[in-house]
């Protein structure tokens, strides 16, 4: 593999693979449209897999509809080495996903919020989550970092989720770093 870091940035899933983020960010307009009077959760997640010669990256990006459904997608990053260091590890994730979450730019937000907007009386509602594989468990070996992490997350104006929380990490993204 090279003594070299693959950086990528177009996303995929089962239906659709090499997409942009403005394509991404389309099909997220599109599924919340469907029912714009509903509850719906952006998340964005990062997990990593070391594997004997790399280490691989999975950030997903997660639209639920509460009780509708969700969008997926994932964006794949490999480094090309056995990244051991847990707390470079964890950081590295974190950075991944506060990459992906600034790409949702104020001008993209006010659009999703836009789509909710009118119905908010009726109880619709739209969060945006960042998703951390790290908890806070007495005998989990990242709960050193869960300030440090949650902090960053929150310092960009979206609420950090942790293990059991952080599904789109710890589960969605989880399955693809094998």
């Amino acid at each position: 593999m090279g003594n070299f870091t693959k950086w990528n940035y177009s996303f995929e899933n089962s239906q659709e693979k090499n997409m942009t983020f403005a394509q991404v960010f389309e099909r997220i307009v599109k599924f919340m449209n469907r029912y714009p009077n509903g509850n719906f959760r952006l998340m964005v997640g990062t997990d990593s897999q070391v594997h004997p010669m790399y280490t691989r990256f999975i950030t997903g990006v997660v639209i639920q509809q509460k009780g509708k459904g969700v969008w997926a997608c994932i964006r794949r990053n490999v480094v090309s080495r056995k990244m051991t260091n847990l707390h470079e590890r964890i950081s590295f994730e974190t950075s991944l996903t506060e990459e992906v979450a600034s790409l949702f730019t104020d001008e993209r937000k006010e659009e999703l919020i836009n789509i909710v907007l009118p119905h908010v009386y009726k109880g619709s509602s739209f969060t945006i989550e960042g998703h951390i594989d790290i908890g806070c468990g007495e005998r989990n070996k990242t709960r050193i970092f869960v300030r440090e992490m949650v902090s960053r997350i929150e310092s960009m104006g979206i609420d950090p989720k942790i293990k059991p929380d952080s599904f789109v990490a710890s589960g969605y993204a989880n399955r693809y770093t094998k």
